[in-house]
């Protein structure tokens, strides 16, 4: 677990009132923060209810809405959790908090919007977060199976900025895969040539052996099915990230 560090109270009150600040860095937060008896993302969750029930509703939980956030509070949990305690704290404190709690969770609202309306632009479902392979990817990614029979067929789908790393599929003989795009915008590229644009309809071949990426671009979500073409001892060999810079230079 990363060690949770303070220093507010003694930048601000540190000459003024050096015992308080000791107390507030050290103790409360370096020690009671840091005690593993409760997870980190429960603290953020009792801290917010606590001053909620108190109703202070200032900077101090501005704060600790956004370290909920930054701890793993989704704005579906956060909007849970103030209606629930609304029943025991008062209504007034809740929409009080809720006003705070928007601005906080704005971002993920607007990507919440924009993944709806990516979905609703394509036959295929988006899936569920990519997590068995989010180490060879920059960026979050979904992953849909659409079939697992006689040809695998996964639809792929990258959030906006998101794309995997260089890699090769390898072959004694066919293999490859196939990519067609069925939402969004992206980019493939292979090796020593260019980066294509990809739109909804174009299709990539790609052969066995070549090292390529595939993604989003910067500015849009991305969708393509990702079909595995049968090949004799297939495999794939993970390379290197895209390099910041030269992915920054696509539009």
């Amino acid at each position: 677990m990363q060690k949770i560090t303070q220093t507010a109270g003694r930048n601000q009150l540190g000459n003024f009132a050096p015992d308080f600040a000791h107390y507030n860095d050290d103790v409360l937060f370096g020690e009671n923060w840091n005690n593993q008896d409760i997870d980190v993302k429960t603290r953020c969750i009792i801290t917010v209810v606590a001053l909620m029930s108190s109703g202070i509703t200032d900077n101090s939980l501005v704060y600790h809405l956004q370290n909920a956030k930054a701890h793993g509070v989704t704005k579906a949990e956060i909007a849970a959790i103030v209606t629930h305690a609304a029943f025991y704290a008062g209504w007034p404190k809740a929409w009080a908090v809720f006003n705070l709690a928007k601005t906080v969770w704005t971002e993920d609202a607007h990507m919440e919007d924009a993944k709806a309306a990516h979905a609703a632009s394509m036959a295929f479902p988006i899936g569920a977060p990519n997590d068995a392979f989010a180490q060879y990817f920059t960026g979050q990614s979904y992953l849909a199976p659409i079939s697992t029979a006689q040809v695998g067929v996964f639809n792929v789908t990258f959030e906006p900025g998101c794309r995997n790393n260089w890699h090769i599929h390898h072959a004694d003989k066919g293999g490859g895969q196939i990519l067609v795009c069925v939402a969004g915008r992206g980019y493939y590229q292979e090796w020593g040539k260019e980066p294509k644009e990809m739109k909804p309809g174009d299709c990539i071949n790609i052969p066995a052996g070549v090292k390529h990426w595939h993604g989003a671009a910067p500015d849009s979500w991305f969708s393509h099915l990702a079909i595995e073409v049968p090949g004799e001892n297939g495999s794939n060999e993970w390379l290197e990230p895209v390099d910041d810079a030269q992915y920054g230079g696509l539009k």
